[in-house]
């Protein structure tokens, strides 16, 4: 059950609520809890939902510590959507590899194939580094302090996105060459791009 308080409330029920019990009403999959009816008493709003033994706080607190993977082999982000960054070792997640997770997927709507689609880390690395270039200390002055980074690496130039992502026009090449990285990415070859 789910109350909400109405005291505060000088003109009825929130929309908020009503968008809520509205949305509920019309779930029905069997990993949803399900709205069974909805209720108003003393100023209040109660939603009465289908009983469950237990919440997911309760089952997850149930399950032993051992049952859990060690957090430290966790992978960041599906292979053919991770950041230049993420493969080669950087420690810091931040926005800016969602953002190129993002415009592999934007890539992907386009095109309707991944854009880069490599079988390991490696191979997912040569194929940005193919399309875009291989980051150097001027573009990308701390790429030698990541962990993987070997200066052995292939040298490749950046390319033109546009021969990679042939049914975006010129605004949305713009949009994809935004969402990559300042140092490596989309970005990189964004001005060879139109």
């Amino acid at each position: 059950m789910k109350k909400i308080r109405l005291e505060s409330e000088e003109e009825g029920v929130p929309s908020t609520a009503i968008r809520e019990i509205s949305l509920l009403k019309e779930l029905r999959h069997p990993n949803i809890v399900s709205l069974q009816d909805v209720l108003m008493q003393d100023s209040r709003l109660y939603l009465i939902f289908e009983f469950l033994s237990m919440d997911l706080k309760k089952y997850l607190d149930s399950i032993p510590p051992g049952q859990f993977m060690d957090p430290s082999l966790v992978k960041v982000v599906t292979l053919w959507y991770r950041s230049p960054e993420v493969l080669l070792g950087s420690a810091r997640y931040s926005t800016p590899v969602d953002i190129w997770s993002i415009g592999t997927i934007f890539a992907e709507l386009a095109t309707k194939k991944p854009l880069f689609h490599g079988d390991s880390e490696i191979d997912q690395l040569f194929r940005i580094f193919r399309a875009l270039g291989t980051p150097n200390n001027e573009v990308w002055p701390e790429v030698e302090s990541l962990q993987d980074y070997k200066n052995t690496f292939p040298k490749w130039k950046p390319g033109s996105l546009a021969s990679h992502v042939k049914n975006l026009d010129e605004n949305g090449l713009d949009l994809l060459s935004s969402m990559g990285s300042r140092r490596t990415g989309f970005s990189s070859c964004g001005a060879q791009a139109q």
